[in-house]
């Protein structure tokens, strides 16, 4: 994803950076409340989206924005810079809790296709699943970069913001039926990779 976050620091007004992240997540670890505080309010507009495109439902999307950073209070010592960029760990927390209450809910929503959620597990892996986790995380990402740029856009924009063929289609002023092209074969490329 991007190393910088257009929200503001509700303190300053410096965006807040990757680094910036890094560090309130670092504190967060530690327990620190106050820079839990500032990590939500630097980041919670981001991930209310991620929610809301998956969900469709303000509630829904409240309440999994809410299931998230519990979340993320009890599993930021768990965040790597090395696997992930701050924004991206976080994003992905927040679209597997939406994902989860779409699951559960067992409502059929405008979403994309279960193959854009990446499963980050709730419990605290131990070190030999955490490093098997980074050498995917890396194994992702190298596949994700030999993609076309257009297709690895369109995937990305589907999973960290999701975004509904709809959305994209009209985000690239492309055909629908164009768009989904792209992201199924970027798909069957991204599976091809990643199974070699």
């Amino acid at each position: 994803m991007e190393d910088t976050l257009a929200l503001r620091n509700p303190t300053d007004d410096a965006p807040m950076d990757r680094h910036g992240l890094e560090r309130l997540l670092a504190a967060v670890a530690k327990g620190d409340a106050m820079a839990f505080e500032r990590l939500y309010h630097a980041t919670s507009a981001k991930m209310f989206g991620v929610c809301l495109r998956l969900l469709s439902d303000r509630d829904e999307a409240e309440d999994a924005v809410q299931e998230a950073y519990a979340a993320i209070w009890r599993k930021a010592a768990q965040y790597d810079a090395a696997i992930a960029s701050p924004i991206s760990w976080l994003a992905m927390i927040a679209h597997n809790k939406a994902i989860d209450r779409l699951r559960s809910d067992g409502a059929s929503r405008n979403a994309l296709p279960i193959e854009f959620a990446f499963e980050v597990s709730d419990t605290a892996p131990g070190a030999p699943a955490m490093a098997e986790h980074a050498g995917e995380t890396r194994q992702l990402d190298r596949c994700l970069n030999q993609l076309e740029a257009r297709r690895r856009t369109l995937i990305r924009t589907a999973f960290y913001e999701g975004a509904t063929y709809e959305e994209l289609a009209r985000r690239t002023d492309t055909p629908i039926g164009t768009v989904k092209s792209w992201i199924r074969r970027g798909l069957m490329q991204l599976r091809t990779c990643l199974e070699s």
